[in-house]
């Protein structure tokens, strides 16, 4: 009884498969389209990507433009205990140690804490990470 139940199922299942095989040419391009990757990542100077690789950029971030790309989604919300932008009271002590202590910090992170070395952007240079901390000081004072 069980093994006519599995050749059922198993014969089902064949004659489904049958169904998936004969796609049209233009059923085959939806699927291709809607499953196509989303972008690419392609080195400078690759043409193979379609086109010329993104320019390198034309020079250091600003601290706001760092902030908004690395630092906000801790220091927006608050996350792992990080000090909200624009909050002096939550500033306060910190910025009592100094601009070099939080240079520090802000690069090299903090052990014990929530702060990781650059907040997590590892593809900012020392000088962003300073001039983003300089703008969160700035707008927490």
């Amino acid at each position: 009884m069980i093994t006519r139940i599995v050749c059922s199922i198993f014969a089902l299942g064949l004659a489904y498969s049958a169904f998936a095989i004969d796609l049209t040419d233009a059923q085959r391009a939806e699927i291709e389209a809607r499953i196509k990757p989303v972008g690419e990542s392609c080195m400078q100077g690759d043409s193979s990507c379609g086109g010329a690789a993104a320019a390198a950029s034309s020079g250091p971030r600003s601290g706001e433009e760092v902030y908004n790309a690395a630092c906000m989604a801790c220091h927006a919300t608050g996350a792992a205990g990080a000090p909200i932008y624009g909050d002096a009271g939550a500033w306060a002590d910190r910025i009592a140690k100094g601009t070099d202590v939080l240079h520090d910090s802000g690069i090299n992170g903090l052990a014990g804490t929530g702060m990781i070395a650059k907040g997590g952007c590892m593809n900012c240079s020392d000088e962003e990470v300073i001039a983003a901390v300089d703008y969160m000081v700035e707008g927490s004072q």
